[in-house]
């Protein structure tokens, strides 16, 4: 890498990648340089300018785009490779005029997984109107950024939880993430900051003091949310999924147990999407263990949370999860214990560890969701529908709130048509208004300090 200008806040820099992607066609290499329909520029600069401004205190995927209105990135194919010019790039990616490690690796990451899944749409070999073809497309996807790796034991922890969290809430993450590297799990989070930091930053020193030199920090994003949460530094494996849905089931194909800290509307998405899948009857006999934690501060949260979906979906689906409030090592070793099961499991049903091919995810979970207004309104959150189809509506709720609160398209809707309206019953709408309300007073909307306008209206239908 060359560096040929430098001011106050920005750099000019010229780079190429090391070791992977040293050649993309000349189709490639026009796709993303086109900016109108059928090109890849806008996204590859948007996910790219995130990981440049890796640190940023903004959840905003509008305000981090204005920041720098200047920047540009340029794909140069040559004999011996591709490199990469950039320009009016955020100063902090850089160190005495060299782009730290570990962004030059998600910057051609993001490059990787935007130029295969062109590629593969536009193979048309994709199937995306059955579950199993789309199922295929994820597992190709992860695949081609080497994230499965068949044979290793299954120790893939996926942690879940808010951005915006407070300081005894992330140092609780951390300490839960400290207890899981000392049994030698690896990590897998959405890679942004607050909660999928903190058990990265935890297991790397656990990691460490265990002389683990091998170990995974897994981060699953989307263009949406990459851009409004850029990812933190101690992911070593960047994956960027096409949309929410591909990112969600990436998280429960390739994950052995999941943990979930406090949050807000993204992390109740994540909740409600996970247990609409294990309220299938198909998948009433498959283990996957869940544990609702948090510091003891984080007890009422979690009643809410717990009487909430007590409320929406039921006696039942809160017996797929178990809550543990203050004790960092029962947290880290019951869900160890649980991946043992996973494991004997897979043993006995003659199952891959890589990737869970076994769960019935329905395409309710799986066909994108447009969060628009009028999508939003004709949600049908009613008692007259299986419980595992109220979980997948109410995810759709909740993903459109995260669209309206930090997605730079759903920014958009809401400052052109208002707020959504969200409608239903009233013993649904209820307890949704009621969850809501609680996240907004807990700044568990916006990051702190940022003034929070609810971007949803919940209507009672009576």
């Amino acid at each position: 890498m060359t560096v040929t200008a430098i001011n106050r806040a920005t750099v000019d820099a010229s780079l190429s990648p090391r070791g992977t992607l040293e050649v993309l066609t000349q189709r490639e290499v026009q796709q993303l340089k086109q900016t109108g329909e059928g090109g890849l520029y806008s996204l590859f600069r948007q996910c790219a300018l995130a990981i440049l401004n890796t640190g940023s205190d903004s959840d905003n995927a509008k305000t981090i785009l204005e920041a720098y209105p200047d920047f540009d990135i340029e794909i140069v194919q040559q004999d011996r490779g591709i490199r990469l010019n950039l320009k009016n790039a955020p100063a902090d990616a850089f160190v005495d005029g060299e782009m730290i490690a570990s962004t030059r690796e998600m910057l051609f990451s993001s490059l990787r997984d935007i130029v295969y899944t062109q590629s593969e749409l536009e193979s048309k070999r994709v199937d995306f109107d059955s579950s199993e073809g789309i199922t295929d497309y994820v597992f190709h996807l992860l695949r081609n950024a080497r994230a499965l790796v068949p044979g290793a034991e299954p120790k893939m922890v996926v942690c879940w939880g808010g951005h915006s969290i407070n300081k005894v809430e992330y140092k609780y993450t951390k300490e839960v993430g400290h207890e899981l590297g000392f049994r030698g799990a690896d990590i897998c989070t959405g890679c942004g900051p607050g909660a999928m930091k903190g058990p990265m930053k935890g297991a790397t020193i656990a990691h460490a003091k265990q002389r683990i030199r091998d170990a995974r920090y897994l981060g699953l994003t989307e263009p949406g949310i990459i851009a409004a949460e850029a990812p933190n530094p101690i992911v070593n494996e960047l994956v960027i999924l096409p949309d929410i849905e591909k990112r969600l089931e990436a998280f429960v194909r390739a994950g052995h147990g999941m943990i979930i800290f406090p949050g807000g509307a993204g992390t109740a998405e994540e909740l409600l999407y996970l247990l609409g899948i294990l309220l299938h009857p198909e998948n009433a006999d498959i283990p996957f263990p869940l544990i609702l934690s948090g510091p003891s501060e984080c007890e009422e949260y979690f009643k809410q949370l717990h009487d909430f979906i007590g409320d929406t979906l039921g006696y039942e689906a809160q017996q797929k999860y178990k809550i543990i409030v203050g004790n960092q090592a029962q947290v880290a070793r019951d869900i160890m214990h649980g991946i043992e099961e996973v494991k004997l499991y897979r043993q006995a049903k003659n199952d891959a560890y890589h990737f869970n091919w076994r769960l019935k995810i329905d395409d309710a979970f799986q066909k994108p969701f447009d969060p628009t207004h009028e999508n939003m309104a004709g949600l049908n959150l009613t008692r007259e529908q299986p419980v595992h189809e109220m979980a997948a509506n109410l995810r759709r709720a909740f993903s459109g709130i995260v669209a309206g609160n930090v997605k730079a398209q759903g920014i958009a809707l809401i400052e052109k048509h208002g707020p959504y309206q969200i409608c239903g019953d009233i013993e649904i709408m209820e307890p949704l208004d009621k969850l809501l309300q609680s996240f907004v007073d807990q700044h568990r909307m916006k990051l702190p300090g940022s003034k929070y306008e609810p971007c949803y209206e919940v209507v009672t239908e009576k």
